[in-house]
């Protein structure tokens, strides 16, 4: 078998396949199979994240000694609703209460939050009495369950709960900060730190590394920097270790490495070591901008420091990744020797970002001689990354039956295959129009859960676009909507893919379905195209769904996209068929908002629909709205409607608002109106009719004026009456 890339005949993967099994089929040691492909970054990052070592651990260690009482309290309580009678079984379980009993019990209950916080005021309310941990461990439980604004409520009522014995300290609000900026509200996290200056906590070198951490992983590297100002100016809080490489890390991360070097110069200007992480993050930063040439010289200072400076696998490892995407794969390779001379051992990410780049470089040839190397020296064994660059490397050459037999290779070494594994096979079987072996592959992913398992690389929604297009085509949009939400429920988003999934079920006639991916794509701040919006507002209007097609509308509307007239006019019709008389109402005034053209026969039908459905107040809302904007409505169809179905008030009413606007008015409707009042012996609202039909000098061409003043003299009305034969005689 050969590998192809470009226009070479390649001898791999079964040279390398017959290495691996050549190392597995022999005595101890055994190879043991990693699956952990760390990168430089994450390694990074786990060093950075635990800037706060106050954090008392709230897991359950299987190797925790639990008192026999805290078990049985935990499972109680987790086997049943809170209430008198679960309380009253704890009393029963422990008369008295320990603070082993209490912290084991809490901690063997955080799955449900809720109850853990329940159980800590009823052992507070039953005499026991907690310290500052104990008020920092149950703020850490909600905190890290995302029940933060019962935390905060929490947070806040620390001093009343101790009666004044524990008063707030930043590590309490440094608890929370941090949950709030893991849940990605870091807006709360500054609202919250400045709760804690206000009330004159002041914070520590912990605080400002948590909010640094969480401003920069959101990009603001502007607030960032005025947070650093605050924390040296005002309140002369010394930067440690910890702080700098959270700055140098965000700046470089964002693109900003020149940044980063000034925060690491200012580093040394306060006389603060900077450490090998300090030293590999700069390396980071200036390998991703192609700076690769400087990481080299920075590298080389660091050689001859202290040996806590010395550079270490990461290092070299950044330092290959940086070569080998600019494609110096002899400088790599340099770099990769360094390394062994040096007595470091290459690890998974050193191996498969140097096996990367030599299949990206054609160098096939190479890597045969890589792998010997990296397995001689124990530290590295070829995981899910490294078939998965094999893989890639024969699907980009065209060669997919070749990446099928490293794939099968990859199975009978029980390496276990990722997300991006199949997404490669996947996207090369659909440009290949192999869609049916493509299809069997999705199937086994998502029945495996593949995409959910947290190891391997993480799941891309584009990779698996040609697959979802051709489901989506052929009636098996809910096929690729399964596989969808399960790469949603990893995080990774694509908004092709969500176009594709909506145009799927509007052609399959799942409208509803196509509307709510609407509104979780909207959610994920991505922007809908025309079309899409478009052909789901069609489609729910088909389906009968008038709402959902309005509230669509209103969606595309907020995305700057504006829809024909007749659309808005279909809706509002819609709308009418339904019945939806606040909708209707609420939708004609969005159009008159946006200046959008009214239909008089839709309009009227509005006006007539919300007084059929008792809104008498909100008809003559919008009729009044309509009037101001320069359109009217059938006055003479809706004071027939309104009279043949005995809304008298309401037809007297109309008329009267048309006087007012000076609009002309039939005085047959005027007669008919005052007429049907006198029989319903409505006889004020019949005479103030008949008072603007003489302010108006119409009265003359009634003929209910006999009717009319009999009635009022019936009904005691004399004056009145006399007002009415007066202008009779007249």
């Amino acid at each position: 078998m050969g590998m192809v890339l470009g226009s070479k005949s390649l001898p791999l993967p079964f040279g390398v396949c017959e290495l691996f099994v050549c190392r597995l089929a022999g005595d101890p040691p055994r190879l043991q199979l990693h699956r952990s492909s760390r990168t430089y970054c994450t390694q990074v990052t786990k060093k950075l994240d635990d800037v706060d070592e106050e954090t008392p651990k709230t897991n359950v260690t299987k190797s925790s000694v639990k008192t026999k009482k805290a078990k049985s309290m935990a499972r109680l309580i987790n086997a049943m609703a809170w209430s008198p009678e679960l309380e009253s079984s704890l009393s029963s379980l422990a008369p008295s209460l320990s603070k082993t009993t209490v912290f084991q019990t809490l901690r063997l209950i955080t799955r449900d939050p809720p109850k853990a916080l329940r159980f800590f005021h009823w052992a507070r309310r039953r005499g026991f009495t907690y310290d500052a941990h104990s008020y920092f461990m149950m703020l850490e439980i909600l905190g890290r369950s995302r029940y933060l604004n019962i935390a905060r409520n929490f947070l806040f009522s620390i001093e009343k709960y101790s009666d004044g014995a524990v008063r707030l300290e930043d590590k309490f609000f440094n608890s929370l900060i941090r949950s709030f900026g893991q849940a990605g509200l870091f807006k709360e996290s500054l609202k919250l730190f400045g709760s804690m200056k206000s009330i004159g906590v002041s914070p520590s070198a912990v605080t400002f590394n948590s909010l640094l951490l969480i401003l920069l992983k959101r990009g603001r590297t502007n607030m960032a920097k005025s947070v650093f100002d605050e924390m040296l100016n005002t309140y002369g809080v010394t930067p440690d270790a910890f702080t700098f490489n959270i700055l140098i890390r965000g700046f470089c991360k964002n693109s900003m490495v020149d940044e980063g070097f000034w925060f690491f110069r200012e580093m040394l200007r306060l006389h603060c070591e900077p450490d090998v992480i300090t030293y590999n993050t700069l390396v980071d930063g200036l390998c991703r901008e192609g700076k690769v040439r400087i990481a080299r010289n920075l590298v080389n200072g660091m050689v001859g420091k202290t040996h806590s400076l010395s550079p270490n696998v990461v290092t070299y490892s950044t330092l290959v990744r940086g070569y080998c995407a600019k494609q110096e794969i002899d400088e790599a390779l340099v770099a990769f020797q360094e390394m062994l001379d040096k007595g470091l051992k290459p690890n998974s990410v050193t191996c498969n970002t140097l096996i990367k780049g030599l299949c990206e470089a054609q160098k096939i040839d190479k890597v045969k001689e890589i792998l010997q190397l990296a397995l001689e020296g124990g530290e590295f064994a070829p995981d899910s990354c490294t078939f998965n660059t094999l893989i890639d490397a024969h699907g980009k050459a065209g060669n997919i039956y070749e990446a099928l037999k490293v794939f099968e290779k990859m199975m009978e070494m029980k390496v276990r295959p990722d997300s991006a594994t199949y997404s490669i096979l996947i996207r090369n079987l659909c440009q290949k129009g192999e869609f049916e072996r493509g299809e069997q592959l999705l199937d086994e992913l998502f029945e495996k859960g593949i995409v959910l398992r947290a190891d391997g690389c993480k799941p891309l929604v584009a990779a698996y676009k040609p697959m979802f297009e051709y489901l989506c085509k052929n009636g098996k949009t809910s096929k690729a909507g399964r596989v969808f939400g399960q790469l949603m429920r990893r995080g990774t988003q694509d908004p092709d893919s969500f176009k594709i999934l909506i145009m799927g079920h509007c052609r399959e006639g799942t409208f509803e379905a196509g509307y709510k991916l609407l509104v979780l794509m909207l959610r994920q701040d991505f922007e809908p195209d025309f079309e899409t919006y478009y052909i789901l507002i069609e489609g729910l209007l088909q389906q009968g769904e008038p709402v959902l097609a309005c509230s669509t509308l209103e969606k595309m509307l907020k995305s700057s996209h504006l829809p024909e007239t007749a659309t808005f006019h279909s809706v509002l019709m819609g709308l009418l068929e339904k019945d939806c008389a606040l909708e209707s109402a609420s939708f004609i005034e969005l159009m008159l908002d946006r200046n959008i053209r009214q239909n008089l026969s839709l309009s009227t039908h509005t006006i007539q629909l919300l007084f059929d459905s008792g809104l008498r107040d909100k008809a003559f809302s919008v009729v009044g709205s309509l009037y101001d904007n320069g359109y009217v409505v059938d006055m003479k169809e809706l004071v027939t409607h309104l009279s043949e179905s005995k809304k008298l008030l309401e037809a007297q009413g109309m008329l009267l608002f048309c006087f007012g606007k000076h609009q002309k008015v039939d005085v047959s409707m005027c007669n008919s109106v005052i007429e049907g009042l006198c029989k319903t012996n409505r006889l004020k609202e019949a005479f103030d009719l008949y008072y603007e039909i003489v302010e108006k000098d119409k009265h003359r061409q009634l003929s209910c004026l006999e009717e009319l003043k009999i009635t009022l003299e019936a009904g005691g009305r004399l004056e009145e009456a006399k007002f009415v034969a007066k202008r009779m005689l007249n």
